[in-house]
């Protein structure tokens, strides 16, 4: 496995509190005008007031961060102005680490100190944390809400021509409200803003959307000895939430969900957290609070009426872990077609070995670990592309055993993705492609951009070498008529030069139109949110 240069990816202080023009090459097409924003940790590393290096382990616990490009076409020129500004939306918790040379609060995979006695861990249990939050793992445009005494929000992807709101999300039921121009932080609120019975620890850091109304879904997690799950559905035209369903199953970490026409589907996959969660507080992180694979526990597939019944159906299938849903949508039953079944898509993988990758020790290329970090125990780390089928949803009966869901694919893991994304605008309706990002074991991390085929299950790739792409984001073309007629937007390190460059990719065959060059290193992130402000 070659090494390529990443590390200026991942050990980067390079942030623009102001705007700041890029060097535009190529064509641009005029309808990709709008704004892209992007979350993920910017370093991972802080010197403390005892002149020491205080550092995070995982990649997933790096100082939040959130990038924005905007871009324009002054007079309608053919050639855009693309401005960048960033800034960290962590200052309170780094003046934490900077002073006390630690963290109190939960993490995802910070080791806990090896010289803390048993008993000291086990007290600290009953101790609050006092730690400001590092949330960025995802952001939402215009999450609707309505808070005591104000009106709701009402717009959200495309419902509106102006971005009013901005808000950061992680795996707990907290979020981060931003500043949409200046992206400074305003202020964590928690779930139970919106409801009163939202009280629980956990939730999806990917909330799912309603394209046609706006409305936003996700699920609260309470942890104890009966863990509860509680799916609610916030109204984008009210502001009003609702709990759509309560039930009780394993506690685990869901990244992520279904959201189809008429049903959201939760599946509980296998990251079962142990001990009822009580775990998590003796950990003080996620990836130690879960439990090892268990390949004799099925993965659970609850599936909730978004009309009001609650929880309808509830079926299982062979043990598995996900991060990233793609899509799922509803089609007249194989069985009988006056019936129907929800097709779920996912990026699949067989164990938990890739919780354990993202250590930064196994992903900067001029570590050793990431030179052992290799072979099969790579391999063991690969997504497949998935798809799943819940027969006839109508005659569930959740009473009984629950149904088996079944396997429709997995696609071989040299043609799959990770970070997945669509064309929005075939959110919860049958599509043919996904974008993502490639691992093919040409280097530590990732090397390319793929475009799977539901149809034909393969894929074709863009890639340079020493080049690492982020999570493309699909902007469509207005005139368009086909699926793939539009672009993707992603950030990519040349890690030669050590700077970025927003690439403008054709979606159709993923031929580059044009590029906007970074000054510096923009570090690697997670994920991605796209407005328009365009007049179609």
């Amino acid at each position: 496995m070659e090494s390529w240069p990443n590390d200026a990816g991942f050990d980067t202080d390079y942030e623009e509190h102001n705007p700041v023009e890029l060097t535009v090459k190529g064509k641009i097409p005029h309808y990709v005008a709008g704004v892209l924003y992007r979350t993920g940790p910017l370093g991972f590393k802080a010197q403390t007031n005892q002149n020491n290096t205080w550092a995070a382990n995982h990649w997933f616990d790096g100082f939040s961060c959130v990038h924005r490009f905007e871009i324009i076409f002054p007079d309608n020129s053919d050639t855009p102005m693309v401005c960048y500004n960033s800034r960290r939306t962590v200052d309170e918790l780094l003046e934490v680490v900077r002073k006390t040379g630690k963290l109190d609060g939960v993490t995802f995979g910070k080791k806990r100190d090896l010289c803390e006695g048993f008993f000291h861990k086990v007290m600290s249990m009953f101790k609050p944390a006092t730690s400001p939050q590092n949330v960025g793992v995802t952001i939402s445009i215009n999450v609707p809400s309505r808070q005591k005494g104000t009106q709701p929000t009402m717009a959200i992807n495309g419902h509106s021509n102006v971005i009013e709101t901005l808000h950061l999300k992680t795996d707990a039921s907290i979020m981060n409200k931003i500043d949409p121009e200046t992206l400074e932080p305003k202020g964590v609120c928690r779930q139970s803003i919106l409801h009163p019975s939202l009280t629980g620890q956990l939730s999806a850091a990917h909330a799912e959307t309603d394209p046609a109304t706006g409305d936003f879904f996700n699920y609260n997690l309470d942890l104890g000895r009966k863990a509860t799950y509680r799916v609610f559905r916030t109204s984008s035209s009210t502001g009003k939430t609702e709990v759509l369903a309560t039930f009780t199953a394993k506690p685990a970490y869901v990244h992520s969900f279904f959201l189809t026409e008429h049903y959201v589907v939760l599946c509980i996959w296998n990251s079962h957290i142990s001990w009822s969660g009580l775990s998590i507080l003796y950990h003080k992180n996620i990836l130690d609070a879960i439990a090892p694979f268990d390949k004799s526990s099925k993965a659970k597939w609850y599936v909730v009426d978004r009309a009001g019944r609650g929880l309808v159906a509830i079926y299982e299938s062979d043990p598995f872990f996900c991060f990233h849903t793609i899509n799922a949508w509803e089609q007249p039953s194989a069985n009988d077609a006056k019936k129907t079944d929800i097709i779920c898509e996912l990026s699949l993988y067989e164990n938990l070995d890739v919780v354990h990758r993202f250590y930064y020790d196994n992903l900067m290329s001029t570590h050793e670990s990431s030179k052992a970090y290799a072979g099969q125990k790579r391999r063991s780390c690969l997504a497949r592309h998935a798809q799943f089928r819940l027969p006839v949803v109508e005659s569930g009966n959740i009473s009984s055993k629950p149904r088996p869901a079944d396997v429709l694919f997995k696609s071989d893991p040299m043609v799959a993705q990770e970070l997945p994304t669509i064309n929005p605008s075939y959110a919860t309706r049958k599509h043919r492609y996904t974008y993502g990002t490639a691992d093919r074991l040409k280097s530590t991390f990732v090397d390319g951009i793929v475009k799977f085929d539901n149809v034909t299950q393969t894929a074709i790739f863009w890639d340079t070498e020493a080049h690492t792409p982020g999570e493309p984001i699909f902007v469509a073309d207005p005139e368009g008529i086909e699926e793939d007629d539009g672009v993707l937007l992603s950030v990519v390190l040349d890690g030669v030069e050590e700077r970025s460059y927003l690439l403008v990719l054709r979606a159709k065959d993923l031929i580059e139109l044009g590029r906007a060059e970074m000054r510096g290193p923009m570090a690697f992130g997670f994920h991605g949110a796209y407005k328009a402000l365009r007049k179609d």
